[in-house]
């Protein structure tokens, strides 16, 4: 399974009552593994959660802690793009040159980097003397 198949499989799983707005993401560990996850709302809309940060979630629980791919997944008129949060989110985990995928359910889809989607992101370095 590819993993943009694994993200559309994990989309259908979507707990998304309020929005309709189903997303799927799923992440290769940079063991090779697959993790996926998709978005869980709530009635109480900013305690949700994003499909990626679901998929890092899982890739930590599984034990693994570098992304070396991501892809991305909802039924949108464009490739759908991560929010800032888990744009800083997979930024904690990927390099810089990292392939990110992003798609639409009818097919459309684009191929970025993590720092594409996030340049000057805040890391660690900011932190150097803490």
């Amino acid at each position: 399974m590819s993993l943009m198949d694994a993200a559309r499989a994990v989309r259908e799983h979507a707990y998304a009552p309020y929005s309709k707005f189903k997303v799927g993401a799923a992440l290769r560990a940079g063991s090779g593994a697959v993790y996926a996850g998709c978005n869980v709302e709530n009635v109480a809309y900013p305690e949700g959660t994003c499909a990626e940060a679901g998929a890092i979630a899982a890739m930590i629980a599984g034990g693994d802690t570098a992304i070396a791919e991501i892809a991305v997944i909802a039924d949108s008129p464009k490739p759908i793009s991560p929010c800032g949060g888990c744009r800083q989110k997979i930024a904690e985990f990927a390099e810089g040159d990292v392939t990110v995928t992003l798609a639409t359910t009818d097919g459309n889809q684009t191929e970025t980097t993590v720092a594409a989607l996030l340049p000057g992101s805040f890391d660690s370095d900011y932190l150097s003397r803490v």
